[in-house]
């Protein structure tokens, strides 16, 4: 691994002046805290982050009310890092979860058919049961924990309940809904209760019940939600609203182009997929009428915010991250940037925030406002938001990705640092670098490296430190790299996969379209 030692703190401009100092209201009681987490939802997936497609009101008011982290990011471009990261409030170098659990792995990387120049690095398959949990710390400060819905940190030994969860519904080892979005579920964690009930509705109703028995103590709930990860599935009568609404709209003659290496989806125009997020936001709904009718809104934190971009490519091409580029595997923007919302009771004024801030921050963020006093295990790495969020000044820090692997969407392996508005990107397999200026332009379509030779020389070196510091295990040549068969993949995507889906795409918008003849056992 190259070193080089320089100083970047000459390097990079301003970032403004602060918002106004504003005091929090005070309250003698503990705080609740409700942390609600998408799956694959991307930043421009909900109408106050951009959409014109898809509808959101619960998730828009949430929004209304909050702090609103406008360059928040998720830890990672995949879920499992990046819900690490969450729980534990470190950077995936650091708690060596690197890719969602269960892909393919070294020599086993071969298996995927690829025909990759590198094989993926190694990576921890479990959470780290000798670091303290956010769930733990909370516990050790009397709080009682729930969690509902998405684990994917591990299996048996390793489930929420082994890491300072009292209730789990619906966590086991699998990274996406087993049965589907509707009864039965196929999830040994979650009873079937009701032929066609929703899979977000009922993780909603479980924890409404849990705040609803535990609103006289503090509690921490944390909705992990399956959605809006694959299989995208929805009822007919979304699926036509949003048919409906987009063929009156007009719909666009392309709907993908071709990235580096996989197609990409350039429209927000998959009427079945804008209806698994218009479910998920009447789940969340649920949730926010359980605590303004308990009474208990103003005494409760709430965060909102998804494990890493919309799936755009690769999985099920269901959402365009546009004008970010890239989405979920993606080194770019696109597979990091994300909803990211923080409403505490009424203690502070709801604004945007402009500073950069990432997944890891949360950790020590929740702490804080709740007055926790534990001390954890491990090195907290993330900061906590409160100054921030309190107008003081926020000086430029290093945020860092780690994502040594090819992944399933069509990303590089890769590394990233930013500081200020620079971002670089550090590829792995021929240790080249991109270097783009998200201040002037935050879609990322212009590498400025040969530009500002000195701006990549500083953050590689702070970068690849940071790595060799944590000992992050990076991918290696394959030996057995057949050169023919990865260009007859790439004429794969670029002549037959591309044409399929542009072909599939209009087919779900046929007045006549029909999926199954339960529409997923919905009905």
């Amino acid at each position: 691994m190259r070193m080089v030692c320089w100083s970047v703190c000459a390097l990079v401009l301003g970032c403004g002046a602060p918002a106004e100092e504003e005091a929090p209201k005070q309250s003698g009681e503990p705080m609740n805290v409700v942390f609600i987490l998408a799956d694959d939802l991307g930043y421009h997936d909900l109408g106050a982050t951009g959409s014109t497609v898809y509808e959101t009101p619960n998730l828009d008011r949430l929004a209304a009310g909050s702090i609103r982290f406008q360059q928040g990011y998720a830890g990672s471009r995949v879920c499992s890092p990046s819900r690490a990261t969450l729980l534990l409030g470190q950077y995936t170098a650091t708690h060596g979860i690197t890719d969602w659990i269960g892909a393919r792995q070294q020599e086993d990387w071969r298996k995927s058919g690829r025909h990759t120049t590198h094989l993926s690095a190694g990576y921890v398959w479990e959470l780290p049961h000798e670091a303290t949990s956010l769930a733990e710390a909370f516990r050790e400060s009397g709080y009682r924990t729930f969690f509902a819905g998405k684990w994917h940190l591990g299996s048996e030994g390793s489930m929420p309940t082994d890491h300072g969860f009292e209730v789990n519904v619906g966590g086991n080892s699998r990274g996406w809904p087993a049965g589907g979005y509707f009864d039965p579920y196929e999830n040994p964690e979650l009873p079937d209760r009701r032929p066609g009930e929703n899979l977000s509705m009922r993780l909603a109703d479980e924890t409404k019940d849990f705040i609803v028995a535990r609103r006289d103590t503090p509690f921490f709930a944390m909705l992990s939600f399956y959605a809006v990860h694959g299989p995208v599935q929805t009822t007919e009568a979304r699926w036509r609203h949003y048919r409906d609404k987009l063929v009156a709209g007009g719909v666009a003659d392309r709907g993908f182009a071709l990235e580096r290496r996989f197609p990409i989806r350039t429209q927000q125009d998959d009427p079945t997929y804008a209806g698994l997020v218009t479910q998920m936001d009447e789940a969340v709904g649920l949730v926010l009428d359980a605590l303004d009718s308990l009474g208990i809104a103003e005494q409760t934190i709430v965060v909102f915010t998804s494990d890493n971009g919309g799936v755009a490519s690769g999985d099920d091409y269901a959402t365009s991250n546009l004008p970010l580029r890239g989405g979920k595997g993606y080194q770019w923007e696109g597979g990091t940037r994300e909803p990211f919302f923080l409403r505490v009771g009424d203690r502070y004024t709801a604004r945007d925030v402009e500073a950069p801030v990432t997944g890891a921050d949360l950790y020590p963020t929740l702490l804080a406002l709740t007055g926790s006093p534990v001390t954890p295990e491990q090195e907290i790495e993330g900061r906590d938001l409160t100054p921030l969020i309190e107008g003081e000044d926020w000086p430029y820090r290093y945020l860092y990705w780690h994502y040594p692997h090819y992944g399933n969407q069509g990303g590089d392996p890769s590394s990233v640092i930013r500081y200020g508005h620079w971002k670089l990107i550090h590829y792995w397999e021929d240790d080249h670098d991109e270097l783009y200026h998200l201040g002037r332009d935050p879609g990322e379509q212009q590498d400025v490296a040969a530009d500002h030779p000195e701006a990549v020389i500083s953050l590689q070196a702070e970068l690849l430190s940071f790595l060799l510091q944590r000992k992050a295990q990076v991918p290696y040549a394959d030996v057995r790299y057949d050169a023919a068969a990865a260009a007859g993949r790439q004429r794969f995507y670029r002549d037959t996969l591309l044409a399929r889906l542009e072909a599939e795409r209009m087919d779900m918008l046929r007045e006549d379209w029909q999926p199954n003849a339960d529409w997923w056992g919905s009905r």
